[in-house]
């Protein structure tokens, strides 16, 4: 972590100082300022998808700083140096500009955000457990890398703009602008986007082969992607018109139906998995839908703030996101086997302890949720009421250890951390 944290923070200062000499210290605040504005919404979208079962922030942030400083340094460094070296092979610039843009700029710039998603998987594969995950962690990198890479479009424009005194309505700010943050802001997390789908494609697979072969599909089709939209402009007067409706709109049309297909995929996982914890004796009945529902998720979190305050509401956050990534984690070693799951049964044991001590808080305010969104069949029982908690609930198939019965609380221990009461409904 000191070491990624280091890395990270030199890269981000060399960065900064690159993009301000190219761009001037007037154009690169001014390129700051426009490239920032498509951030928040595209953040918002893949953290949108990331919701169903939520990763650590930590994580999230070193995938976006990651793309905005150390990938981004990379890029600038490696795409300036190919390009020079191809103009003194070929002594002809244009087409050594040319065949930067197409030919090099894909595979360095798709390369090194790449590299964010090679250190989870490596490193932090329990928290990349499958498509959704590489989807979301993928488009924060992407993300980044856009940011900085606008910064420098923006303030270059900026720069020409005033040296040539420009109008700002005919200015190459304003055409800029439009391209890159009005028409096309997705286009740098749609290509990375497919090597993160390969990543977590990959992290449930047993197979050996797989998880090599997939990731480098997925990256062979970034860099496939990202060529086809560079070269755009060469293949005549609408060209780039012609990539962009025929391929760059449907293509972020598909990915937004499967980003939609993965969060309810997830969701559904969530409500299968938990069901074996609810059957156990850890969760209530009425927990498991809501917890598989978003709304209700929020509404548990605000009756537990009207009652509890800010620390109930965390208490339930912490619950939901622990109960999913309990479900994530049964789902993925499932998929992979015990086998490929070898502290399966330490995290499990974790994650149900952490359940256990935010029950009396989170529990009842879920379960009030559940039966405000509608969310309980017609017959089921009292809300929040558990059913009778065998010694263990197998898995089919024997699949997968058998889920341990919920110990029972002394009257001595605390049902919360300091601070956090219990919900009252």
């Amino acid at each position: 972590m000191c070491v990624l944290v280091a890395l990270l923070t030199a890269t981000g200062i060399a960065i900064l100082e690159l993009v301000r000499e190219q761009t001037g210290t007037a154009g690169f605040f001014v390129g700051l300022g426009l490239a920032l504005l498509p951030v928040p919404p595209l953040m918002a979208a893949f953290r949108w998808l990331g919701r169903a079962a939520p990763g650590p922030w930590r994580q999230l942030l070193f995938c976006f700083g990651w793309g905005a400083c150390t990938a981004a340094l990379i890029a600038i460094l490696a795409n300036d140096f190919a390009t020079q070296w191809v103009a003194a092979a070929t002594a002809d610039p244009s087409d050594a500009d040319q065949l930067g843009s197409v030919a090099i700029a894909p595979v360095v710039e798709e390369s090194a955000k790449a590299a964010a998603l090679l250190l989870v998987f490596v490193f932090r594969r329990r928290h990349l457990a499958g498509p959704a995950e590489g989807f979301v962690l993928a488009g924060f990198t992407a993300t980044g890398f856009a940011f900085t890479e606008n910064i420098l479009y923006l303030g270059n424009a900026f720069y020409e703009d005033v040296a040539n005194g420009t109008a700002v309505l005919d200015s190459v700010t304003a055409a800029t602008f439009f391209v890159r943050v009005v028409l096309s802001p997705f286009a740098h997390p749609l290509f990375t986007v497919l090597t993160g789908l390969g990543f977590g494609a990959a992290s449930l697979s047993a197979r050996r082969s797989h998880r090599i072969c997939l990731p480098l599909l997925g990256l062979a089709l970034a860099m496939g992607t990202h060529a086809l939209w560079n070269g755009s402009s060469h293949f005549g007067e609408y060209g780039f018109y012609a990539v962009y409706g025929c391929v760059m709109v449907p293509a972020f049309g598909l990915l937004l139906w499967l980003a939609v297909l993965l969060r309810r995929h997830r969701l559904r996982a969530v409500t299968a998995e938990l069901s074996v914890y609810a059957r156990a004796g850890w969760l209530g009945p009425a927990e498991v839908p809501a917890l598989a529902s978003l709304p209700a998720r929020s509404l548990a979190r605000a009756l537990a703030r009207a009652t509890g305050g800010r620390p109930a509401a965390r208490a339930v956050s912490r619950y939901a996101a622990d109960a999913t990534a309990l479900a994530v984690l049964r789902h993925r070693a499932r998929r992979r086997g015990p086998a490929r799951e070898p502290d399966f049964a330490e995290r499990e044991r974790e994650l149900l302890h952490g359940l256990w001590l935010r029950r009396a808080t989170a529990g009842p305010a879920l379960a009030r949720a559940a039966v405000l969104e509608e969310l309980l069949p017609p017959r089921s029982g009292p809300a929040g009421a558990s059913a009778p908690a065998p010694a263990s609930v197998p898995t089919p198939a024997g699949a997968l250890a058998g889920v341990p019965a919920p110990r029972r609380r002394r009257a001595t221990e605390p049902a919360e951390p300091a601070g956090v009461g219990p919900h009252r409904s």
